[in-house]
Order: C-alpha cells, then structure tokens, then sequence
C-alpha cells in the first residue's frame, strides 16, 4: 500500500458498526511537517471507527514511546505516550461551510458523496497532543536516571540561601515602621 493512501479509510464500503484499524508511527511519518518536541517516536494509534447512517465517530487510541529534552536538566528523557481521542465526521452537503461555521474542535464535516477519509493529519495532531508542554523528569529532586548531574549540581548551586542576610537597603527603613498608627 503506498504511504499515500495507508491513512485513507474506504468507509463506504464498511457495514455498520466498529470497524478497527492501527498504524505504527515512526519518525518518517512526520517528514514533511514542521519540526517536532521530540524524535526517535514509536507510536501505535489504534482507531475504531463507528459507522452509521449518516455520521462516523472515530476514536484514536495513542501509545508507545518518544524521546523528548527535559525542561530542566537539558537531559534525553523517554516518554510514555498514552492518551486517547475522539472526532465525529457528519456527513452533509456544504462540508466547507458547515466545516467553517463550527466551533467544536471535535466535530468535521465531509459530503455525502465522499467515499474516502484521510485520518493522517488527525494522527498527526493526537500525537503531538499526547506530548505534554512541559516536558521534565518524574523525579523532583532531580535524582531519576536520566537527570543530568551536571544540571542538577548548577541548579542547587542556584537555590537562595534558607537564612538570608539582612539586606542593609531596608536598615534606614524600618525606623518608618510603624509611623502611621500614631
């Protein structure tokens, strides 16, 4: 099957009901887009798709694993991809219009006299979506296996002292404290 056509479903031909399908996501899959969080990914979408009448609800099942930079340590940091997602395509006659009208992001509009759906770019955005914004180790002290020593050593070299000095800025000021109660 040609890398072209591997995401595109013939639901015409599907009776109703589930129907199930997986895809095994590599890093050439997102050759072509923009740059990604993370490399070395190893993603398995499986997708149910529910057929009906005259709408399609599509579930997509993400997992596997990808390798992302920790925001604080800088260090390669493996991460469980686990999440999971749901669009609902209506079939209708002005797809573009009613597509443009429609505020839930959740909800797509193909025509009547399409036979085909392309789930490549809803693939492509569930698996960005399981990366989580901030990307750190599961550790708070910093002490996991894939913490960066040398980034730990400088961040608790960075940390304020627990029994700070008396700044002498604020000395000739406290003979104010006070003054607006009498």
């Amino acid at each position: 099957m040609s890398s072209r056509r591997e995401f595109e479903i013939a639901f015409v031909g599907l009776k109703p009901g589930i129907h199930e399908f997986n895809y095994e996501i590599d890093d050439s899959f997102f050759e072509g887009y923009e740059q990604q969080d993370f490399r070395s990914s190893n993603a398995h979408v499986k997708l149910f798709l529910e057929k009906n009448n005259s709408f399609m609800r599509l579930r997509f099942e993400i997992g596997g694993q990808a390798e992302v930079t920790c925001d604080r340590c800088n260090s390669d940091l493996p991460m469980q991809l686990f999440e999971e997602f749901t669009m609902t395509v209506k079939m209708v006659e002005e797809p573009d219009e009613m597509n443009e009208q429609e505020e839930d992001a959740d909800v797509f509009y193909i025509s009547r006299g399409e036979s085909h759906i392309n789930v490549k770019n809803w693939i492509y955005e569930f698996i960005n979506l399981s990366i989580p914004m901030q990307k750190t180790c599961e550790y708070e002290n910093m002490d996991g296996p894939y913490c960066n020593p040398a980034a730990r050593d400088m961040l608790n070299n960075m940390k304020p002292d627990e029994n700070p000095q008396e700044n002498p800025i604020w000395k000739n000021l406290q003979k104010f404290k006070g003054l607006d109660s009498e």
